[in-house]
This record gives C-alpha cells, structure tokens and sequence, in this order.
C-alpha cells in the first residue's frame, strides 16, 4: 500500500472518530428514548390508562456531561395540556411526576387540566414531588407514593422569601417600623397566599367536601413548615390526603433511564439481589 492510500485511510479512521464522538450523545439519548417509550407503552397497556410524565431529573447528556437544571416551567406546562388534551375522555390518566417544583403558572394550568379530565386521575410519585409538584399531585384522584417520597407545602414563595416568612415579619415587627420595600413585598404575599389557597380549595372540595378541603388548602399555604419541608406518606395519610403506596414495578424502572450528571465515581454502590435471593446479573 503507498503512502498516499496509508494517508487517505488515516484521514478517514480520524474523520470516522471524530463523526462518532459527535454523534454519540444523540445516538445514547434516542436509545433511551426508545427504552423509555417501551416501559410507558407497556405501563400503559397494563393500567388501562393514559400515561404522562413530567420527570425533571438532572440530566447530562451531552458531548461533555453538562448537567441541566429542570423545573416546572410554561414549557412543561404547554406539553402536559396538549397530552391531556389529545387523552380519551373516557380513559384514566396516570401522570408520573419527579419534580423539586416551578412556576405557579405553569403548575396551576397542568393541575386544573388534570382536575378536568373526566375519567379517573391519578399522581404517581416515585420519589419526591415538591411545591407545584404537591400542587399537581393535590388535582388528581389518587396519589401514588413510594413509601418513602415525599410531597412537600405550597405555600407562595417571593424570590428568596416564603410569603407567609414575609407577612408574619411585618405582623411582628409592626408596619410603622419597616420600610415601603417589605410591605409591598406583604402586600404581593398576602395576595398570592389567598390565590394559592383559594385555587387548592378548588382543587379538592369535590373530593373531600368544603370543610376538609379548606382546612387542607390552608395548612399546606400558612407557611407551617418550610418550604422544603418533605411530607411523608404517612403525614400525608395523617392529613387526609387519599394516599396510597402501590406504585407500579415499571415507574421505578422508567427512574433508572433518566441519567443523572457524570461522574467519575459514584457516590452510592450497591448489589441488587433478585426475589430468589440470587446476586442479580
């Protein structure tokens, strides 16, 4: 072989590398693409329902594993009423929600579609569903929780500041002792405190009667807790929440085709053991 044909083929092994290590990323990530639309079709058959997600895992897929950052945001929101939308009307909806929270908009607009859909409606949380993850989860029929997620309160946040964090400091402190600033901050607090409340009393007073639903709408806004406070199965349980821990085998494994940020060594290793008690292959 001449040296011209050795180069020829060097150039090409180097440009073949080099095409690979670009497309790589895209060929990983519509392999999970694929394996995720298997596990939520078979989901799918299996309930008899509708399935959605809205899964805001921190996800590095990518050239260099860059971590995004997710949350609820119009996005999400746009894409969740359209699949509601185009859902039977006669078909339940399971919506699987991995979520630390968003905008109150974007939370609101999937929450009240949810509420709407005519057949039965049911949340399943596999791990966590904070602040407009709650919100959601509180529009559904059903909750569905591993017995160790966690919802989490409701109440209105302003930038840094719980609302009702605002509201009480100025109560304690007194209005002629602080500035314009803090009570316009009250004032927005106060008006979005009674928004929230009055919009998760909507959301539940079919379902839990009016008395109920209003002592639960105001629990889960008065600021009771911090904001990142994680209500368990059982606290919800002990609030009246319609709670239960039958989450379906196939949501836990949908949670294992999210990538979470590369790294060069896991923080947490284990050996999973089948039900036979045989060291899984």
């Amino acid at each position: 072989m001449g040296e011209a044909a050795t180069g020829f083929f060097g150039s090409l092994l180097w440009w073949l590398f080099f095409m690979y290590i670009l497309l790589w990323p895209q060929m990983q990530y519509r392999s999970l693409q694929m394996a995720r639309a298997r596990l939520l079709k078979r989901l799918s058959e299996k309930r008899g329902s509708t399935v959605i997600t809205m899964i805001h895992r921190q996800e590095s897929i990518g050239l260099f594993g860059i971590p995004f950052y997710k949350f609820i945001s119009v996005e999400d929101s746009e894409e969740v009423l359209r699949a509601i939308r185009m859902a039977p009307k006669d078909r339940p909806i399971d919506l699987i929600i991995h979520t630390p929270g968003g905008l109150v908009l974007a939370a609101t607009q999937i929450a009240k579609a949810l509420h709407d859909h005519p057949a039965e409606t049911r949340v399943i949380v596999p791990h966590y569903a904070m602040s407009g993850g709650t919100l959601i989860a509180l529009a559904a029929d059903k909750i569905i929780m591993d017995p160790h997620a966690v919802l989490g309160p409701v109440d209105p946040q302003l930038g840094q500041y719980p609302g009702p964090s605002i509201v009480r400091a100025v109560e304690r402190k007194g209005v002629d002792r602080v500035d314009d600033q803090t009570l316009i901050l009250a004032d927005v607090a106060e008006k979005a405190i009674m928004q929230v409340r009055d919009f998760v009393y909507t959301l539940l007073k079919d379902r839990y009667g009016e008395e109920k639903a209003r002592e639960l709408a105001r629990v889960l806004t008065e600021g009771r807790w911090t904001h990142d406070y994680p209500i368990t199965y059982e606290q919800a349980g002990g609030l009246g929440l319609h709670v239960s821990t039958d989450v379906p085998e196939e949501v836990y494994a949908l949670m294992e085709l999210y990538k979470q940020p590369m790294k060069q060594r896991g923080t947490v290793e284990f050996m999973p053991y089948t039900q036979g008690g045989e060291v899984g292959k």
